[in-house]
């Protein structure tokens, strides 16, 4: 969270069910030239579609940045937005023991390269044991109390550092950039 990273590091907000934030993880440490520190929060993020032609136009455009970074073709969940609740709660603990980017690029990249619903838990011990985390430790983790209230405090925290949607990358000097596309700002903003 903003105010328990280091003076110097960026932090980089996502949900593991966003494509948008996929689109991100897989960039921010080239695009950075440093790792930030991950921090999952639910936050904004897709809703409901107005109408088909409205997610039409969404996945179009995901799939044509996606292919511009030279990512793999996106294979969309057939359950998408997917609630990715569970999932949520396992990179909460994720973070807690050291693996949160192991086990989150590993679960972007179950849903959104592989066509897996984060909303199943097998899709989702999938992504844990990538990552080297025991199944049983996860079912357990993430039924705890007390990890559900680390995944409220940090978006408790983000929305404080004003993140107002994800992804969203923060820089130590309080200021928060928005969307995949804003990765080249907060890059040349890090620099100056």
């Amino acid at each position: 969270m903003a105010g328990s990273s280091t003076a110097e590091q960026a932090v980089f907000y996502y949900d593991v069910g966003s494509p948008e934030a996929y689109l991100a993880a897989e960039r921010v440490v080239e695009v950075l030239g440093a790792v930030p520190e991950f921090v999952p929060v639910q936050i904004g993020g897709p809703g409901g579609f107005r109408c088909a032609e409205e997610e039409t136009i969404y996945r179009s455009d995901i799939e044509r940045r996606a292919a511009a970074y030279g990512l793999l073709p996106l294979r969309w969940p057939a359950q998408f937005p997917a609630d990715t609740d569970w999932a949520m709660l396992v990179a909460t603990y994720a973070k807690q023991v050291g693996r949160i980017v192991a086990y989150s690029m590993a679960a972007f990249r179950q849903a959104f390269a592989a066509g897996r619903d984060l909303g199943e838990r097998d899709s989702v011990l999938l992504a844990a044991a990538a990552a080297e985390m025991h199944p049983a430790a996860v079912l357990k983790a993430a039924e705890l109390k007390g990890t559900r209230a680390r995944l409220s405090a940090a978006g408790d925290a983000a929305r404080a550092a004003g993140v107002r949607d994800v992804p969203a990358v923060w820089l130590p000097d309080g200021r928060v950039f928005h969307g995949d596309a804003a990765l080249d700002g907060a890059a040349h903003a890090l620099i100056a």
